[in-house]
């Protein structure tokens, strides 16, 4: 390892591929899907800004990221893992690498998507070199990726709000480790127990309380860092699970500190529930209706792009008309031939439009009558929004499968969440920007790739027993360390 000094801040090169992988979706993720991050742009992008706060020399690689969905095409994986290796190599020599993974990827054709990727690093940079990375605590864990890394961080939050300080304690580790000539350690716990991200949010019990002592597990001697994966529920793969995955310079700690960890969370197995009122499509629907209160916002959980499903079904718009809703919005449905209908139609034009299965077909579609209310163009088509209104329902139909999150996202498309009755979006649990105005929350348990019925899911690979697709098992916690041979600190 390169020696650091005063003189010489350490080299560190940092990118990573980001994405979610529902593999009961069937729509592939394309080259064409990802936002890609290249170079010295990195280092101006808000995602990195934080990076500029450390004493080290940062080398921009590349960084590729998508909303979730179905698997990675093979060949869009491939080309992005050239090039990061390609820049990788010519990076070289290294003090360290951070790597900022989301973990839950699947890709056509490879069982252990993260792995192939980081084993695959470790291999450019040599066993000496400092591997640090971050991921979202919905990302399933491998062994091979923990021989491959030597530091492990992961969001202690669902919603996400903690990103940046996640990705900030990894490179803090990192940098320490390079500071001090330690050589930090990972140990990790694999849980047999996979349940949706809606039924674990850190906002309600019991995932509230078992976050929130992951700090005093910090605090021991010991332990730098200590991760509680609640794993993907929806790939059928032989490494997804949730686990414990520590890291620090001493064995006998971490190996505590992850039995503890992974004996929480299997002991609260059966106390994870839902964290606001949940039915069928039709129930809520017929809820939000009799609410007085405004905006009821409904969630339509089992179409959630921002979880790995497709956005492009119709079944909560269907729902509202037959209940002739008034003051109602859908945001959105990925459509993009009706939303190319829209543009060719012109803003104030009325005529029928098919909305809803235009990427899966297997979806539930509606045909309408509808007015052009807006149109929200861009240079590139796929970007394109279109606004229609049928009755007393507005609804946005987009290009591109996105999120609609974010206030902003909902004032581009002119629409003001808080002046309307009843919001439906593609959602689980809502995002911090809409939960507060939320008056009530519904969460529609609804058809779709990342269907919240998860017990009933078919599962042909998954290592079994797991729960909840096994019920009564007996299990306790075997701790694994790291398999690899290590450098000398």
């Amino acid at each position: 390892m390169t020696e650091p000094s005063s003189a010489h801040p350490p080299r560190i090169a940092f990118g990573g591929i980001h994405t979610e992988c529902s593999t009961y979706n069937p729509v592939p993720i394309h080259l064409e899907d990802f936002r890609v991050l290249r170079g010295p742009a990195m280092l101006d992008a808000p995602y990195f800004a934080f990076l500029g706060a450390f004493d080290a020399t940062f080398l921009p690689l590349v960084h590729a990221r998508a909303v979730p969905g179905g698997r990675v095409e093979r060949a869009a994986y491939e080309a992005f893992k050239a090039e990061f290796l390609s820049k990788l190599r010519a990076a070289l020599p290294l003090d360290g690498l951070y790597l900022a993974m989301h973990g839950a990827m699947s890709v056509e054709g490879l069982d252990d998507a993260e792995a192939d990727w980081i084993v695959a690093a470790r291999e450019v940079v040599g066993p000496d070199c400092l591997i640090a990375a971050s991921y979202d605590l919905h990302g399933n864990v491998s062994q091979p990726i923990v021989d491959a890394l030597d530091i492990f961080s992961a969001y202690r939050t669902a919603p996400h709000i903690d990103v940046e300080r996640t990705m900030r304690r990894a490179v803090e580790m990192l940098t320490e480790a390079l500071r001090t000539g330690i050589r930090p350690r990972i140990v990790w716990a694999p849980v047999p127990l996979l349940l949706p991200g809606e039924r674990t949010s850190t906002e309600d019990e019991p995932a509230r309380s078992l976050y929130a002592v992951l700090p005093d597990y910090d605090s021991r001697p010991g332990v730098w860092d200590a991760a509680l994966m609640v794993g993907y529920v929806w790939a059928d793969e032989p490494r997804a699970t949730a686990s414990a995955v520590v890291t620090g310079t001493d064995e006998a700690a971490l190996t505590n500190t992850a039995a503890a960890i992974a004996r929480s969370w299997w002991a609260a197995r059966h106390d994870f529930a839902f964290g606001v009122e949940t039915g069928s499509v039709e129930t809520c629907v017929a809820r939000a209706l009799a609410c007085e209160t405004r905006p009821v916002i409904l969630a339509d959980s089992g179409d959630n792009p921002t979880g790995g499903g497709v956005g492009d079904r119709a079944d909560m718009l269907a729902a509202l008309v037959a209940r002739d809703a008034r003051d109602a919005a859908v945001v959105a449905i990925t459509d993009a031939p009706a939303c190319a209908a829209a543009f060719e139609a012109g803003a104030g034009a009325r005529r029928i439009f098919a909305i809803g299965a235009s990427l899966d077909p297997s979806g539930a579609r509606v045909e309408l009558d509808c007015e052009v209310l807006r149109l929200v163009d861009h240079a590139d088509p796929s970007e394109r929004e279109a606004v229609l209104r049928h009755g007393g329902v507005t609804i946005v139909l987009a290009a591109r499968r996105r999120p609609y999150h974010t206030l902003a996202d909902f004032h581009r498309v002119g629409l003001d969440p808080t002046a309307l009755h009843i919001l439906a979006v593609k959602s689980g649990y809502l995002s911090p920007d809409l939960a507060p105005l939320a008056n009530p929350p519904l969460m529609a348990l609804s058809e779709g790739s990342v269907n919240q019925d998860v017990a009933h899911l078919r599962r042909d690979r998954t290592r079994r027993p797991c729960f909840p697709f096994d019920a009564d098992f007996d299990w306790t916690p075997r701790p694994r360390g790291q398999s690899r041979p290590r450098a000398a600190s």
